[in-house]
């Protein structure tokens, strides 16, 4: 049995559901609600020092913490993951992308119009967040222009990695009307077997949203 401790709103954490979802593997499901602190006790730095969700905790005792490692322990020998060593590593360079090139944008942008305060100090920064997550958009969009997936020849934890905070990039005030390409493939990932959506903000988070 796995034991993921997650934060249901965050896209970090959906991803590792999703996967699991897909492949059919039973685990439990511990909330961790990182917005309200619970991320810092002392419970849980023991169990991350780094104190963020996702971690999994197996029966006897590993932890795994960040979610592209995750994906990439769940799916081994499985077919979201390739076999091919070339095709394995273009899979790893979107996943490095996504974590250094768009979720840094996408998802800080999202977080910040969500769960802070409208006079934050930290809302200062979306134009910038903004402006680098379209750029990591059109990015995805060249790519996809001419390929269907990010895994290689199908779909897989690429695509998984960079769906998570693509699909509520909007969230951040980042729109994807100009990506069409994106838009086709959110909609084909969307159709995956066992596929199962990010759920919406909390009330008090979509209100912050949509002032935002």
């Amino acid at each position: 049995m796995i034991t993921v401790y997650g934060f249901s709103p965050s896209g970090n954490c959906h991803k590792v559901r999703l996967l699991l979802e897909q492949l059919g593997q039973e685990y439990r499901w511990i909330e961790v609600d990182s917005s309200k602190g619970e991320t810092r006790t002392p419970e849980f730095l023991a169990k991350n020092p780094n104190g963020r969700v996702p971690i999994i905790e197996l029966d006897d005792g590993r932890v795994l913490a960040e979610s592209n490692a995750i994906l990439c322990w769940l799916a081994e020998n499985t077919p979201y993951l390739p076999d091919d060593a070339w095709q394995r590593a273009q899979a790893l360079s979107w996943m490095f992308f996504e974590q250094y090139s768009h979720e840094p944008y996408i998802a800080v942008a999202r977080f910040i119009c969500g769960w802070t305060p409208l006079d934050s100090p930290r809302r200062a920064d979306l134009p910038r967040l903004r402006e680098r997550g379209h750029q990591a958009l059109v990015v995805m969009e060249r790519h996809l222009s001419a390929r269907p997936w990010f895994t290689g020849d199908r779909y897989g934890i690429a695509d998984i990695a960079l769906f998570a905070y693509t699909c509520v990039a909007d969230h951040g005030g980042i729109a994807l009307a100009s990506y069409p390409a994106v838009r086709d493939w959110l909609a084909r990932v969307a159709r995956t077997p066992g596929f199962v959506a990010l759920p919406d903000p909390d009330a008090t988070a979509a209100a912050l949203i949509a002032q935002s």
